[in-house]
């Protein structure tokens, strides 16, 4: 240990890791402990309080329970990484920039349930409404794991606030998550395979944004991969994120090319129209959101536009667990 620091470091980092996994193990077993004497404090006699009470702590004890048991289909290499998540408008015109910008709101609520930091990256914001597309990185753990089952294009139907007929439209945006790459597996990249250029963010921000070049687009020339930042006020930090979402798109493209490593990391592909959905969200004439996928549903839009889509995300790895045994 003392010999070899990289190596101690290695190994008090499993450490933590193998702790982090075991530690929620424990403490839901004491839980359940507490459950079985308080069930039997409960049928000893006629305590609506204390009834009430084993209620809330059995639902509780039951949601700790199903968290833990999606953390155990989570075992996939990137899995706990962070997730660099893209929205883009589809098929929809100002409608689809408006329902791109809504799915970003959701994954913000989302993440903030989780405990989860969201930052954007990148935006570049409709003509009339909405986003045209935009790129954000969700930090904490299991959140690529988790965001991966959200891969694919979502429709949206609705009467159009945008319509002063009021007639009911149907809109497209497909989400794109990528694992953002570990810097030791980060690929040395020759500077001569890149252009950076800098501009003035047009993005919300205060004045300062349009008054220094701190934004930064770095273009992979090999590739024609094209990638921006102009979320932070720093040229430097911009740049560092850009070349960590361009690292992220190149380990894609090198897990392409070994066809191995691909299932899974990306999700369903293709055009972002009504063929390639993965999920319907109806809000007229009735309320309803599906996933296709599992046959997963619920009649409240509502909470699933407020970042309740757990439900959705465990039907997902759950059923492609058991579809990869």
């Amino acid at each position: 240990m003392w010999d070899n620091p990289e190596k101690a470091q290695e190994l008090m980092q499993r450490i933590s890791n193998l702790r982090d996994n075991l530690q929620p193990w424990e403490d839901l077993e004491r839980k359940v402990g507490d459950l079985g004497a308080l069930t039997e404090l409960a049928a000893e006699g006629d305590d609506p309080e204390l009834e009430a009470e084993l209620q809330r702590e059995l639902a509780e004890t039951q949601r700790d329970f199903e968290k833990l048991e999606l953390a155990t289909v989570l075992g996939d290499k990137y899995d706990t990484a962070k997730a660099i998540v893209t929205i883009t408008a589809g098929a929809g015109g100002t409608e689809a920039c408006d329902w791109a910008q809504m799915l970003l709101r959701m994954y913000q609520m989302w993440a903030q349930k989780q405990g989860y930091e969201v930052d954007i990256v990148s935006s570049v914001p409709g003509e009339s409404a909405g986003m045209r597309n935009v790129t954000f990185r969700v930090a904490g753990r299991y959140a690529y794991g988790h965001l991966k089952a959200e891969a694919g294009v979502h429709r949206l139907v609705r009467l159009s606030p945008f319509d002063a007929s009021k007639r009911r439209h149907t809109s497209f945006a497909s989400v794109d998550v990528l694992p953002e790459v570990p810097e030791a597996e980060e690929a040395s990249i020759p500077a001569e395979d890149l252009r950076v250029e800098t501009y003035r963010s047009s993005g919300a921000g205060g004045q300062h944004v349009n008054k220094t070049d701190s934004a930064v687009r770095i273009t992979h020339l090999p590739t024609g991969i094209s990638v921006q930042s102009q979320g932070d006020r720093s040229q430097h930090a911009n740049r560092r994120t850009a070349m960590q979402v361009l690292q992220a798109q190149l380990a894609q493209l090198d897990r392409e090319a070994r066809k191995a490593e691909l299932e899974g990391l990306r999700g369903e592909k293709g055009d972002i129209s009504f063929a390639n959905q993965i999920r319907s969200y109806v809000l007229q004439p009735y309320t309803m959101v599906k996933d296709l996928r599992t046959e997963t549903e619920t009649s409240n839009v509502a909470a699933v536009l407020d970042g309740e889509i757990d439900a959705f995300i465990r039907a997902y790895l759950l059923k492609s667990a058991g579809e990869g045994k």
